[in-house]
């Protein structure tokens, strides 16, 4: 209470700090200071605001979470057709194990169609083939669908099966995936509701335990999928399909344009074009479908920035489109908010850049004036990732959610760390830079202690993870001289900036090299052509 109490209160510093000419000329407030600071808190005021709406999600999860009802509603007297799409391209080492857990699906022969449809440009195709050629004589309705031109890419894909497809309703699963039997027969009846287009279900991780990557990454789906998809489904915001282990009604797709290839994320532009046209989605966090992670930090840069960059791309093409429409203003502001938040990206980089030269400034200030302003941002924006990802483990682990502590430093570093690569792709988006669809390899890998085959995919290496560590390195530096200035109070915020940096970095130009040092593989091999994925 002390702080409020009158000499000590806000008013009485107003006057100490500009009516008080005792200590005048000892620190002046100049135009360099103004052009450094001003730029530097409104960077750190948009990123408070993105964190804010991280508790705003936590918020709307508890509030409608009576709303859940995972049970459908009403069921189909009799079972629609059903085809079910596999999107594939240079997969073939989970490819047998993603068409053996389809063929166990639980649904009537005359009522499914599987397709696998192939793009790759390796071994794939032979492996692929003759998969399907073995479960097709056993009877399953299973066929093989290659293209050699990849135009479009997974959209394109898509888009090609659709065309030939015979279900009413579209099953989706990436190569990764291993649905359980029961999957379809879980998801079909709650198409019964005839307003519904779409229904997702909840990612679960078969290699979550392989390392402390791997362990950090189920983290951050786990709360995308627990809290952001359960908030905004639940309180009837717009969600979107996650491209992979959900069913869509065939005339939601058509309503809404059907599959485009003009962004990186096909599968979130199609949700909100046939949301916009007035279809309801569904989200059924009970129904879980087993995935694999990546297992290297070059793939799961990879796989981030190309979801930074489609949802960029998305937002671009997307929100324009929803402000036009008729949805109601809280759904329009929350699409922002979803839409842009890989700006914090850029966003990281310039407050990077202007950190330490801020902190130099403002050191003469004085301790009372940082606190009262980088507190309440510290808290808005930095805290409120450690509760995100606390309450969801919370909710999907309740005894055993504690042990996520252990991960929240390494995790908070990695965002941090992902930054470089992350800035990269954002500022392509928004500069109109196009690429193509780099898929993240896997290697049907569960285990901790099991060999990969990841050389087979890997990409050499750029110059990305050197100014990673240099980045780090930087802040090194920084840590040094808050320890000489006794400021104290930014170092552990400081060692989260080197850790990150440091940790990707490293992860990335080390990541392989001790597998082929025991295993004695050819370095030269590391990355054929061509595959080239990674960052």
């Amino acid at each position: 209470m002390a702080l409020f109490a009158p000499q000590n209160g806000i008013k009485h510093f107003l006057k100490m700090q500009y009516a008080d000419k005792t200590f005048q000329g000892l620190y002046i407030w100049t135009a360099f200071d103004a052009a450094l600071l001003i730029p530097y808190f409104t960077v750190m005021i948009i990123l408070a605001l993105y964190g804010v709406h991280r508790y705003q999600m936590v918020y709307l999860y508890f509030k409608h979470k009576k709303n859940y009802n995972p049970n459908p509603p009403r069921h189909f007297d009799e079972l629609p057709n059903v085809t079910v799409q596999l999107p594939i391209y240079n997969e073939q080492f989970v490819i047998e194990r993603l068409i053996e857990a389809i063929c166990a699906m639980q649904y009537p022969a005359g009522k499914l169609e599987i397709q696998v449809l192939d793009d790759s440009t390796d071994e794939t195709q032979q492996v692929a083939a003759s998969i399907v050629e073995r479960y097709a004589a056993m009877g399953h309705p299973i066929v093989y669908i290659h293209r050699t031109n990849r135009h479009g890419f997974k959209a394109g894909a898509l888009d090609a099966g659709l065309k030939v497809a015979k279900g009413n309703f579209i099953a989706i699963f990436d190569a990764d995936f291993v649905p359980p039997p029961d999957w379809l027969m879980r998801v079909i009846h709650h198409f019964a509701e005839p307003e519904i287009g779409m229904v997702q279900t909840r990612w679960t991780h078969l290699n979550r335990d392989y390392s402390l990557l791997t362990q950090v990454e189920a983290i951050l789906l786990d709360g995308h999928f627990v809290l952001e998809h359960g908030a905004r489904e639940r309180s009837g915001d717009f969600f979107n399909f996650n491209g992979t282990a959900g069913m869509w009604r065939r005339q939601a797709i058509t309503d809404a344009g059907g599959w485009q290839h003009d962004t990186l994320t096909e599968d979130t532009d199609l949700s909100y074009r046939s949301q916009i046209a007035g279809w309801k989605f569904k989200y059924l966090p009970d129904i879980e479908c087993p995935a694999e992670l990546p297992i290297e930090m070059t793939a799961f840069k990879t796989q981030q920035a190309r979801w930074a960059k489609g949802l960029i791309q998305t937002s671009i093409k997307v929100l324009p489109i929803i402000f036009r429409s008729n949805v109601p203003r809280r759904i329009k502001i929350e699409a922002v908010y979803h839409l842009t938040a890989n700006l914090s990206y850029p966003l990281m980089v310039l407050m990077s850049a202007l950190l330490i030269p801020a902190m130099i400034v403002r050191f003469y200030q004085g301790w009372f004036q940082m606190l009262l302003i980088d507190v309440p941002l510290f808290t808005a924006s930095t805290l409120s990732i450690a509760t995100f990802y606390l309450i969801s483990q919370r909710e999907l682990f309740p005894k055993t959610w504690m042990k996520t502590w252990l991960y929240l430093p390494i995790l908070m570093a990695l965002g941090i760390g992902l930054t470089v690569t992350n800035t990269k792709a954002v500022m392509e988006a928004l500069f109109g830079i196009k690429s193509a669809f780099a898929r993240t390899p896997k290697y049907s890998v569960a285990k901790k202690g099991e060999k990969s085959k990841a050389n087979k995919y890997r990409k050499r290496l750029l110059l990305t993870p050197w100014i990673e560590l240099a980045i780090g390195t930087y802040f090194a530096l920084a840590i040094v001289y808050t320890l000489l200035n006794k400021n104290f109070f930014t170092v552990p915020f400081l060692i989260l900036f080197v850790l990150g940096y440091w940790y990707t970095g490293l992860m990335s130009l080390l990541q392989g090299r001790f597998e082929r040092w025991k295993t004695g593989a050819n370095p030269e091999e590391s990355s054929p052509k061509p595959f080239p994925v990674g960052v």
